[in-house]
């Protein structure tokens, strides 16, 4: 990338009209998005969303791919293919419960729902496809635009990347990528990002704590695993609160401790079960291992023995300093001054675009879609609620900086 991501802002007088054009296709947009909130799929296999996203962009005339091992698209819009190629991304899964938002669009699947607002990220990046295709003889390079399922804890990402959505079908790789997440909590028509750490790591334990049962009246038969499982619990808060460095932090918690049958007797396991959060990998990597060493520590001193099974999720999400600038300066083209805001602190929860960005540089942002009638945007249920709610109001923005995005990078790097 080099000096492509700093080059001066407001080169590219057009992006103003992206706005307008975007909000144009506003009616299009709600029509996409309720038709995929009311018909919600899970995990990797999402073929009526993958059919319907296919039928959107067919008047396109867009060179399109489907994946093998999950029901990925990606539609690639060619200016110059000699250019660089940027990669634009929505995720099309829902969340496996059931929504309460008595919307005229709700689910008509019970135990599915679009709740995470993936159905907006579809609706959004659709927009984006029909302004970047009516510009596409400018375009100094390709925007490819993906369409990923199994966001939601299948890692639908690493399908895409192993199945080469980076490489195959395009002159030249992709080498950069942008992506937008929806949030309520966010007022509606502004954006939120930082560089660096934007999201968190995510990992699950489970450990199983094992003793020697007996009866409650002879606990000196037998070895109680649920004494170690107490302990532990307060010596892993103490790990992190003591072990790790508080400006690179972790969050442990342990969700589930299930031990015993009935009152009057000792089992001989107790289940933990957990996650851990960090936001480098320098933590990540710090906090597995102390993990261990705690854990078979405390359920060694309780004569006690462990077994560790901890899982690593999806990977920090971190945004590359230099496009995170150029996201910026395209919002105040696009939207307008103080539009964009810095987010104080990363957010903990977790993104599969993470792999992406491991591969390639590239950012997130956040878009506000708090609904009107919330004037706190703080109070509004926030994704993974059954309650959450969506401005569609905002749709038109997020595609006008999906677009604005992919033509300034691609005009930054021609220039150099």
């Amino acid at each position: 990338m080099g000096d492509s991501t700093t080059t001066d802002v407001n080169s590219n007088e057009g992006l103003n009209q992206l706005l307008a054009e975007a909000t144009a296709l506003a009616e299009a947009m709600v029509a996409w998005r309720r038709d995929i909130h009311a018909n919600p799929e899970l995990g990797l296999d999402n073929p009526r969303t993958q059919s319907a996203i296919a039928s959107a962009l067919e008047p396109l005339g867009l060179d399109i791919r489907t994946g093998d091992g999950a029901s990925w698209l990606t539609a690639d819009i060619v200016g110059d293919a000699d250019g660089p190629t940027i990669l634009l991304r929505a995720d099309t899964d829902a969340l496996p419960m059931t929504e309460h938002t008595g919307e005229s669009f709700a689910s008509t699947v019970d135990g599915r729902a679009h709740t995470c607002g993936h159905d907006g990220h579809v609706a959004m990046l659709l927009g984006a496809a029909r302004l970047l295709a009516a510009r596409r003889a400018e375009l100094p390079g390709t925007v490819r635009l993906v369409f990923q399922p199994g966001e939601e804890g299948y890692a639908g990402a690493k399908v895409m990347l192993a199945e080469g959505i980076l490489t195959e079908g395009l002159a030249q790789p992709v080498t950069a990528a942008f992506a937008i997440h929806v949030t309520p909590n966010i007022p509606a028509g502004y954006l939120g990002m930082r560089p660096g750490p934007q999201m968190a790591s995510a990992d699950e334990f489970t450990v199983r704590i094992k003793g020697r049962g007996t009866h409650a009246s002879t606990p000196h038969f037998g070895i109680d695993p649920m004494p170690a499982a107490a302990e532990l619990v307060g010596a892993l808060s103490t790990m992190v609160t003591r072990r790790i460095e508080a400006f690179d932090p972790a969050i442990l918690t342990v969700a589930h401790l299930k031990g015993g049958t009935t009152h009057n007797v000792i089992s001989d396991e107790v289940l933990m079960q957990g996650t851990v959060r960090c936001v480098s990998a320098r933590t990540r990597d710090r906090v597995e291992e102390l993990f261990a060493e705690v854990v078979h520590g405390v359920t060694s001193a309780h004569g006690c023995t462990a077994e560790i099974d901890y899982h690593r999720g999806y990977p920090v999400t971190v945004n590359h300093a230099g496009i995170t600038e150029l996201v910026g300066d395209v919002c105040d083209d696009v939207v307008g001054p103080d539009r964009m805001f810095p987010l104080p602190s990363p957010v903990m929860g977790a993104e599969d675009f993470s792999y992406i960005l491991e591969e390639v540089p590239g950012a997130m942002a956040f878009l506000g879609v708090c609904p009107d009638d919330i004037a706190n945007s703080l109070e509004a249920p926030s994704c993974h609620s059954d309650l959450m709610r969506l401005n569609e109001d905002a749709l038109p923005l997020g595609a006008a900086m999906h677009a604005g995005v992919a033509i300034e990078w691609l005009d930054r790097s021609q220039r150099g």
